[in-house]
């Protein structure tokens, strides 16, 4: 019944702070699961020391903690309980394959080198990223965009509203009489409505545009507080006698709401100054073909 309306909590920021986030900042976030992270602090060990060995590899701790990094994806979906076995199991194969791969001298193609060079560049950019930028992004840094983004926000206007709904016009007309002679909004609706709001007085709460059906909504909208319907408002649903008891705006999150978007805009405006600065340090050419 009027399905068009969708929960109205929250934000009219997430269009903002969707479209900002499209920023590419060509970044792997770093996993907040990392095996080291799983063990409760009483139980962290030296990171240098050995969990296991393959063939003539050791894998310490800390070898664990970087795997769980870079494998976050893939352990995205592994239960928490689960996930230092499965990045065992995953160093177990990398390490078997790797050392059978240089017994084939594969390390020695031009092509591995120059990929070994890339994966270099890649941790290095991203061993940067973490330490220049979203190390040094404070909470009063978030604050201040959240601020600043609130201030280009206007409110959304809302309504609360209730509605008769019946299946003929001519009962709606003389429902509207019956109102205009006195009668109560409230107990019409729930002797009278058909609609699944009928039992609690025809009471739709708060909505804001886009959340009704059309002509719903733009009758509701130009009725003052307090006011009815002069004429049935026609809908797929049938015809409706609408009542506003309040407007008001629609309310802006708080920040906890949203700090994590924020922060990622904060960190996105960080990695442009920090590429435009550093572009310039570093010439580029491309050879003209």
């Amino acid at each position: 019944m009027l399905a068009i309306r969708h929960s109205f909590t929250t934000l009219a920021l997430t269009g903002v702070l969707t479209g900002l986030l499209a920023v590419g900042i060509g970044h792997e976030a770093r996993a907040q699961d990392t095996a080291a992270a799983e063990k409760p602090m009483e139980t962290m060990v030296d990171p240098a020391s050995v969990v296991l060995t393959v063939g003539e590899a050791e894998v310490t701790e800390l070898d664990l903690t970087i795997a769980g990094e870079d494998f976050a994806e893939v352990l995205s979906d592994v239960p928490e309980a689960q996930k230092r076995g499965k990045l065992i199991e995953l160093m177990i194969d990398l390490h078997t394959f790797a050392q059978e791969a240089r017994a084939m001298k594969l390390q020695d193609t031009e092509k591995f080198t120059r990929r070994q060079k890339l994966m270099e560049a890649r941790a290095l950019r991203n061993a940067f990223f973490e330490k220049e930028i979203i190390d040094k992004v404070t909470d009063e840094d978030v604050k201040a965009r959240f601020d600043a983004e609130m201030a280009k926000i206007t409110p959304e206007t809302t309504v609360s509203a209730r509605h008769i709904l019946v299946a003929e016009e001519d009962e709606a007309k003389k429902i509207i009489e019956e109102l205009q002679g006195g009668a109560d909004f409230e107990t019409l609706a729930k002797e009278r409505s058909t609609g699944p709001s009928g039992p609690n007085g025809g009471d739709l709460g708060q909505f804001g545009k886009g959340q009704m059906v059309p002509a719903f909504e733009a009758a509701a909208f130009a009725l003052e507080v307090d006011g009815i319907t002069t004429e049935p408002v026609q809908t797929q649903f049938g015809w409706h006698v609408i009542q506003v008891y309040e407007k008001g705006s629609a309310p802006l999150p708080e920040l906890a709401q949203v700090e994590e978007q924020v922060r990622n805009l904060v960190i996105s405006d960080r990695f442009s100054e920090q590429l435009q600065a550093l572009q310039g340090k570093y010439e580029v050419k491309i050879p003209a073909e």
